[in-house]
Protein backbone atom coordinates (compact mmCIF):
# COMPACT_ATOMS: atom_id res chain seq x y z
CA UNK A 1 0.00 0.00 0.00
CA UNK A 2 1.47 3.36 -1.03
CA UNK A 3 1.86 6.05 1.59
CA UNK A 4 -0.14 9.27 1.39
CA UNK A 5 2.01 12.24 0.35
CA UNK A 6 3.28 14.44 3.17
CA UNK A 7 1.68 17.88 3.16
CA UNK A 8 4.61 20.26 3.61
CA UNK A 9 2.29 23.04 4.78
CA UNK A 10 2.06 21.24 8.12
CA UNK A 11 5.79 20.97 8.84
CA UNK A 12 7.60 23.47 11.05
CA UNK A 13 11.20 24.27 10.12
CA UNK A 14 12.87 21.79 12.49
CA UNK A 15 10.69 18.96 11.19
CA UNK A 16 11.21 20.04 7.59
CA UNK A 17 14.98 20.14 8.12
CA UNK A 18 14.94 16.57 9.41
CA UNK A 19 12.79 15.56 6.45
CA UNK A 20 15.08 17.00 3.77
CA UNK A 21 18.06 15.53 5.62
CA UNK A 22 16.50 12.10 5.20
CA UNK A 23 16.37 12.84 1.47
CA UNK A 24 20.14 13.41 1.49
CA UNK A 25 19.88 17.20 1.27
CA UNK A 26 21.53 19.96 3.31
CA UNK A 27 19.34 21.47 6.08
CA UNK A 28 19.29 24.93 4.48
CA UNK A 29 17.18 23.50 1.67
CA UNK A 30 14.33 23.29 4.18
CA UNK A 31 14.66 27.03 4.82
CA UNK A 32 14.38 27.68 1.09
CA UNK A 33 11.30 25.45 0.80
CA UNK A 34 9.62 27.28 3.70
CA UNK A 35 10.28 30.65 2.09
CA UNK A 36 8.87 29.49 -1.23
CA UNK A 37 5.72 28.12 0.39
CA UNK A 38 4.87 30.70 3.03
CA UNK A 39 6.54 33.94 1.96
CA UNK A 40 6.22 33.69 -1.82
CA UNK A 41 3.03 31.66 -1.88
CA UNK A 42 4.41 29.09 -4.32
CA UNK A 43 2.06 26.15 -4.78
CA UNK A 44 4.12 24.01 -7.14
CA UNK A 45 7.56 22.49 -6.74
CA UNK A 46 8.52 23.37 -10.32
CA UNK A 47 8.27 27.02 -9.31
CA UNK A 48 10.95 26.62 -6.60
CA UNK A 49 13.73 27.53 -8.99
CA UNK A 50 16.67 27.66 -6.54
CA UNK A 51 16.17 23.97 -5.71
CA UNK A 52 17.85 21.33 -7.84
CA UNK A 53 15.70 19.50 -10.38
CA UNK A 54 16.44 16.27 -8.52
CA UNK A 55 15.11 17.63 -5.23
CA UNK A 56 12.05 19.10 -6.92
CA UNK A 57 11.36 15.70 -8.45
CA UNK A 58 11.69 13.98 -5.07
CA UNK A 59 9.37 16.46 -3.41
CA UNK A 60 6.81 16.10 -6.21
CA UNK A 61 6.77 12.33 -5.82
CA UNK A 62 6.36 12.03 -2.04
CA UNK A 63 4.96 15.34 -0.79
CA UNK A 64 2.18 17.80 -1.62
CA UNK A 65 1.08 21.36 -0.97
CA UNK A 66 -2.63 20.95 -0.31
CA UNK A 67 -4.69 23.79 1.15
CA UNK A 68 -8.38 24.03 1.99
CA UNK A 69 -10.52 25.27 -0.89
CA UNK A 70 -13.08 28.07 -0.78
CA UNK A 71 -16.71 26.98 -0.90
CA UNK A 72 -18.12 30.45 -0.37
CA UNK A 73 -17.14 33.97 0.69
CA UNK A 74 -19.31 36.55 2.44
CA UNK A 75 -18.61 40.22 3.02
CA UNK A 76 -20.06 42.27 5.85
CA UNK A 77 -21.09 45.91 5.62
CA UNK A 78 -18.28 46.65 8.09
CA UNK A 79 -15.62 45.06 5.85
CA UNK A 80 -15.37 41.76 7.70
CA UNK A 81 -15.00 38.73 5.43
CA UNK A 82 -15.93 35.14 6.14
CA UNK A 83 -14.91 32.10 4.13
CA UNK A 84 -16.37 28.61 4.28
CA UNK A 85 -13.48 26.25 3.52
CA UNK A 86 -13.72 22.69 2.26
CA UNK A 87 -11.26 20.14 3.65
CA UNK A 88 -10.04 17.06 1.80
CA UNK A 89 -12.50 14.76 3.62
CA UNK A 90 -15.52 16.89 2.68
CA UNK A 91 -15.91 18.62 6.04
CA UNK A 92 -15.93 22.42 6.09
CA UNK A 93 -14.74 25.04 8.58
CA UNK A 94 -14.97 28.82 8.70
CA UNK A 95 -12.29 31.51 8.70
CA UNK A 96 -12.80 35.25 9.27
CA UNK A 97 -10.77 38.36 8.45
CA UNK A 98 -11.47 41.53 10.44
CA UNK A 99 -10.01 44.73 8.97
CA UNK A 100 -9.30 47.77 11.12
CA UNK A 101 -7.46 51.01 10.30
CA UNK A 102 -4.26 49.92 12.07
CA UNK A 103 -4.43 46.13 11.79
CA UNK A 104 -5.90 43.15 9.99
CA UNK A 105 -6.86 40.19 12.17
CA UNK A 106 -7.32 36.67 10.82
CA UNK A 107 -9.47 34.37 12.96
CA UNK A 108 -8.76 30.70 12.24
CA UNK A 109 -10.22 27.36 13.31
CA UNK A 110 -8.46 24.48 15.06
CA UNK A 111 -11.16 21.78 15.06
CA UNK A 112 -14.00 20.67 12.82
CA UNK A 113 -16.73 21.80 15.21
CA UNK A 114 -15.86 21.87 18.90
CA UNK A 115 -15.44 19.13 21.46
CA UNK A 116 -16.73 21.41 24.21
CA UNK A 117 -20.36 22.44 24.70
CA UNK A 118 -20.46 26.04 25.89
CA UNK A 119 -24.15 26.88 26.06
CA UNK A 120 -24.08 30.25 24.21
CA UNK A 121 -21.95 29.21 21.22
CA UNK A 122 -23.14 28.21 17.74
CA UNK A 123 -20.05 26.08 17.08
CA UNK A 124 -20.78 24.01 20.19
CA UNK A 125 -24.41 23.66 19.17
CA UNK A 126 -23.39 21.98 15.91
CA UNK A 127 -21.18 19.38 17.64
CA UNK A 128 -17.77 17.99 16.76
CA UNK A 129 -16.12 15.83 14.13
CA UNK A 130 -12.32 15.87 14.49
CA UNK A 131 -9.15 17.87 15.06
CA UNK A 132 -7.65 19.79 12.18
CA UNK A 133 -4.19 18.70 11.06
CA UNK A 134 -1.30 21.14 11.34
CA UNK A 135 -1.42 21.49 7.53
CA UNK A 136 -5.13 22.37 7.63
CA UNK A 137 -4.46 25.02 10.27
CA UNK A 138 -1.45 26.54 8.51
CA UNK A 139 -3.28 26.18 5.21
CA UNK A 140 -5.86 28.70 6.38
CA UNK A 141 -3.16 31.35 6.84
CA UNK A 142 -1.56 30.49 3.48
CA UNK A 143 -4.91 30.73 1.72
CA UNK A 144 -5.96 33.95 3.45
CA UNK A 145 -2.74 35.67 2.34
CA UNK A 146 -3.43 34.70 -1.26
CA UNK A 147 -7.07 35.79 -1.09
CA UNK A 148 -6.29 39.14 0.49
CA UNK A 149 -3.33 40.09 -1.68
CA UNK A 150 -5.43 39.62 -4.81
CA UNK A 151 -8.39 41.58 -3.45
CA UNK A 152 -9.13 45.17 -4.42
CA UNK A 153 -7.97 46.69 -1.13
CA UNK A 154 -4.94 44.34 -0.77
CA UNK A 155 -5.21 44.03 3.01
CA UNK A 156 -2.35 42.63 5.11
CA UNK A 157 -2.68 40.16 7.99
CA UNK A 158 -1.00 41.70 11.05
CA UNK A 159 -2.53 39.48 13.76
CA UNK A 160 -3.71 35.88 13.94
CA UNK A 161 -6.16 34.65 16.59
CA UNK A 162 -7.10 31.04 17.31
CA UNK A 163 -10.68 32.04 18.07
CA UNK A 164 -12.50 30.26 15.26
CA UNK A 165 -14.11 26.85 15.47
CA UNK A 166 -12.77 24.52 18.17
CA UNK A 167 -10.82 24.44 21.42
CA UNK A 168 -7.16 24.84 20.37
CA UNK A 169 -5.67 23.23 23.48
CA UNK A 170 -7.56 20.00 22.79
CA UNK A 171 -5.61 19.82 19.51
CA UNK A 172 -2.35 20.69 21.17
CA UNK A 173 0.35 19.10 18.98
CA UNK A 174 -1.11 20.30 15.68
CA UNK A 175 -1.78 23.80 16.99
CA UNK A 176 1.74 24.17 18.40
CA UNK A 177 3.25 22.97 15.12
CA UNK A 178 1.21 25.63 13.30
CA UNK A 179 2.31 28.25 15.84
CA UNK A 180 5.96 27.46 15.11
CA UNK A 181 5.32 28.14 11.42
CA UNK A 182 3.51 31.40 12.18
CA UNK A 183 6.42 32.68 14.29
CA UNK A 184 9.22 31.48 12.00
CA UNK A 185 11.20 34.18 10.18
CA UNK A 186 11.43 31.88 7.15
CA UNK A 187 7.61 31.68 7.07
CA UNK A 188 5.30 34.42 8.40
CA UNK A 189 7.51 36.00 11.06
CA UNK A 190 4.74 37.06 13.46
CA UNK A 191 5.78 38.20 16.92
CA UNK A 192 4.37 36.22 19.84
CA UNK A 193 2.32 39.22 20.90
CA UNK A 194 0.52 39.27 17.55
CA UNK A 195 -0.62 35.66 17.78
CA UNK A 196 -3.36 34.92 20.32
CA UNK A 197 -4.69 31.55 21.40
CA UNK A 198 -8.11 31.53 23.03
CA UNK A 199 -9.06 28.68 25.37
CA UNK A 200 -12.01 27.80 27.58
CA UNK A 201 -9.46 26.78 30.19
CA UNK A 202 -7.75 23.42 29.66
CA UNK A 203 -5.43 23.99 32.62
CA UNK A 204 -2.71 21.35 32.07
CA UNK A 205 -2.33 22.42 28.45
CA UNK A 206 -1.93 26.08 29.45
CA UNK A 207 1.17 25.03 31.37
CA UNK A 208 2.37 22.98 28.37
CA UNK A 209 1.82 25.93 26.04
CA UNK A 210 4.02 28.12 28.23
CA UNK A 211 6.83 25.58 27.90
CA UNK A 212 6.32 24.90 24.18
CA UNK A 213 5.33 28.22 22.59
CA UNK A 214 4.10 31.04 24.87
CA UNK A 215 2.04 33.23 22.56
CA UNK A 216 -0.58 35.69 23.81
CA UNK A 217 -3.28 33.92 25.82
CA UNK A 218 -6.99 34.69 25.98
CA UNK A 219 -9.35 32.95 28.42
CA UNK A 220 -13.05 32.48 27.65
CA UNK A 221 -14.22 33.18 31.19
CA UNK A 222 -17.80 34.54 30.92
CA UNK A 223 -18.65 34.18 34.61
CA UNK A 224 -17.09 35.24 37.93
CA UNK A 225 -18.09 32.21 40.04
CA UNK A 226 -18.00 28.45 39.59
CA UNK A 227 -21.74 27.84 39.80
CA UNK A 228 -22.56 30.20 36.93
CA UNK A 229 -19.49 29.35 34.87
CA UNK A 230 -20.26 25.64 35.01
CA UNK A 231 -23.69 26.41 33.53
CA UNK A 232 -22.17 28.45 30.70
CA UNK A 233 -18.86 26.60 30.21
CA UNK A 234 -19.25 22.98 31.40
CA UNK A 235 -15.47 22.45 31.21
CA UNK A 236 -15.43 24.41 34.48
CA UNK A 237 -16.46 21.24 36.32
CA UNK A 238 -13.04 19.79 35.54
CA UNK A 239 -11.00 22.98 35.80
CA UNK A 240 -12.73 25.45 38.16
CA UNK A 241 -11.95 29.14 38.22
CA UNK A 242 -9.35 29.04 41.01
CA UNK A 243 -7.22 26.47 39.18
CA UNK A 244 -7.62 28.39 35.92
CA UNK A 245 -6.50 31.67 37.48
CA UNK A 246 -3.49 29.93 39.04
CA UNK A 247 -2.52 28.60 35.59
CA UNK A 248 -2.84 32.13 34.18
CA UNK A 249 -0.56 33.50 36.87
CA UNK A 250 2.03 30.83 36.05
CA UNK A 251 1.76 31.65 32.35
CA UNK A 252 2.87 35.28 32.79
CA UNK A 253 4.97 34.87 35.93
CA UNK A 254 8.31 35.64 34.26
CA UNK A 255 7.12 38.42 31.92
CA UNK A 256 6.17 41.65 33.65
CA UNK A 257 4.81 43.12 30.38
CA UNK A 258 2.32 40.35 29.66
CA UNK A 259 -1.35 40.35 30.48
CA UNK A 260 -3.93 37.62 30.12
CA UNK A 261 -6.98 38.66 28.11
CA UNK A 262 -10.24 37.50 29.68
CA UNK A 263 -13.19 37.28 27.31
CA UNK A 264 -16.59 37.87 28.88
CA UNK A 265 -19.75 37.53 26.79
CA UNK A 266 -22.43 39.85 28.15
CA UNK A 267 -25.70 37.94 28.65
CA UNK A 268 -28.74 39.91 29.80
CA UNK A 269 -29.86 38.98 33.29
CA UNK A 270 -27.34 36.14 33.48
CA UNK A 271 -23.83 37.47 34.14
CA UNK A 272 -24.09 41.26 33.77
CA UNK A 273 -25.09 42.62 37.19
CA UNK A 274 -23.01 44.88 39.42
CA UNK A 275 -22.66 41.95 41.81
CA UNK A 276 -21.10 39.92 39.00
CA UNK A 277 -18.76 42.82 38.22
CA UNK A 278 -17.62 43.02 41.84
CA UNK A 279 -17.05 39.25 41.89
CA UNK A 280 -15.01 39.49 38.70
CA UNK A 281 -12.82 42.23 40.17
CA UNK A 282 -12.02 39.91 43.07
CA UNK A 283 -11.29 36.95 40.77
CA UNK A 284 -8.87 38.97 38.64
CA UNK A 285 -7.20 40.86 41.47
CA UNK A 286 -4.07 38.70 41.53
CA UNK A 287 -3.38 38.22 37.83
CA UNK A 288 -2.27 40.80 35.22
CA UNK A 289 -5.52 41.07 33.32
CA UNK A 290 -7.22 42.79 30.45
CA UNK A 291 -10.96 42.21 29.97
CA UNK A 292 -12.82 42.15 26.67
CA UNK A 293 -16.55 42.55 27.19
CA UNK A 294 -18.30 40.94 24.23
CA UNK A 295 -21.93 41.83 23.48
CA UNK A 296 -23.69 38.51 22.88
CA UNK A 297 -24.30 37.76 19.21
CA UNK A 298 -27.64 36.13 18.50
CA UNK A 299 -27.63 32.47 17.43
CA UNK A 300 -30.82 30.71 16.24
CA UNK A 301 -31.84 28.09 18.78
CA UNK A 302 -29.94 29.68 21.67
CA UNK A 303 -32.17 31.63 24.00
CA UNK A 304 -29.74 34.07 25.61
CA UNK A 305 -30.15 37.81 24.99
CA UNK A 306 -27.56 40.54 24.65
CA UNK A 307 -27.08 42.85 27.64
CA UNK A 308 -28.18 46.40 26.87
CA UNK A 309 -25.61 49.15 26.47
CA UNK A 310 -26.37 50.64 29.90
CA UNK A 311 -25.63 47.34 31.66
CA UNK A 312 -22.46 46.81 29.62
CA UNK A 313 -21.19 50.33 30.33
CA UNK A 314 -21.96 49.98 34.04
CA UNK A 315 -20.12 46.65 34.17
CA UNK A 316 -17.13 48.12 32.30
CA UNK A 317 -16.94 51.16 34.54
CA UNK A 318 -16.90 48.99 37.67
CA UNK A 319 -13.89 47.07 36.33
CA UNK A 320 -12.10 50.25 35.21
CA UNK A 321 -12.62 51.80 38.64
CA UNK A 322 -10.83 48.78 40.12
CA UNK A 323 -7.84 49.38 37.84
CA UNK A 324 -8.57 46.55 35.39
CA UNK A 325 -7.99 47.45 31.74
CA UNK A 326 -11.39 46.83 30.12
CA UNK A 327 -12.82 47.42 26.67
CA UNK A 328 -16.14 46.61 25.07
CA UNK A 329 -15.43 44.74 21.88
CA UNK A 330 -17.07 46.25 18.83
CA UNK A 331 -19.34 43.69 17.18
CA UNK A 332 -18.01 42.86 13.73
CA UNK A 333 -19.51 40.73 11.00
CA UNK A 334 -22.74 39.79 12.78
CA UNK A 335 -24.73 40.40 9.60
CA UNK A 336 -22.92 37.44 7.99
CA UNK A 337 -22.79 35.29 11.17
CA UNK A 338 -19.05 35.92 11.46
CA UNK A 339 -19.06 37.45 14.94
CA UNK A 340 -17.88 35.85 18.18
CA UNK A 341 -19.78 32.63 18.88
CA UNK A 342 -21.50 32.47 15.49
CA UNK A 343 -19.16 30.24 13.45
CA UNK A 344 -20.62 26.88 12.47
CA UNK A 345 -19.11 25.38 9.32
CA UNK A 346 -20.55 22.23 7.72
CA UNK A 347 -19.65 18.76 8.95
CA UNK A 348 -20.92 15.46 10.26
CA UNK A 349 -21.41 15.72 14.02
CA UNK A 350 -19.92 12.66 15.72
CA UNK A 351 -21.23 13.72 19.12
CA UNK A 352 -24.90 13.80 17.92
CA UNK A 353 -25.21 17.02 19.92
CA UNK A 354 -26.78 18.86 17.01
CA UNK A 355 -29.34 16.08 16.46
CA UNK A 356 -30.35 16.12 20.12
CA UNK A 357 -30.69 19.90 20.00
CA UNK A 358 -32.91 19.80 16.89
CA UNK A 359 -35.13 17.20 18.55
CA UNK A 360 -35.36 19.36 21.66
CA UNK A 361 -36.24 22.41 19.58
CA UNK A 362 -38.94 20.41 17.80
CA UNK A 363 -40.50 19.30 21.08
CA UNK A 364 -40.28 22.82 22.50
CA UNK A 365 -41.85 24.25 19.35
CA UNK A 366 -44.79 21.81 19.45
CA UNK A 367 -45.48 22.77 23.07
CA UNK A 368 -45.50 26.49 22.35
Amino acid sequence: MSKSPINLLGLDRLTLRRFVGELGERPYRADQVMQWIHQRGESTFDGMTNLSKALRAKLSSITCLETPSVISEQGSVDGTRKWLLRLADGNAVEMVFIPEPDRGTLCISSQVGCALNCTFCSTALHGYNRNLTSAEITGQIWLAHRLLETSEDNRVITNVVFMGMGEPLLNFANVVSALYVLLDDFAYGFSRRRVTLSTAGVVPKIDELKRACPVSLAISLHAPNDELRTRLVPLNRKYPIASLIDACRRYVADDSRSRITFEYVMLAGVNDSETHARELVKVLSKVPAKVNLIPFNAVPGINFQRSDSVAIDRFRDRLLAAGIMTITRKTRGDDIDAACGQLAGKFQDRTHRSTRWRRYQGVAGSMA
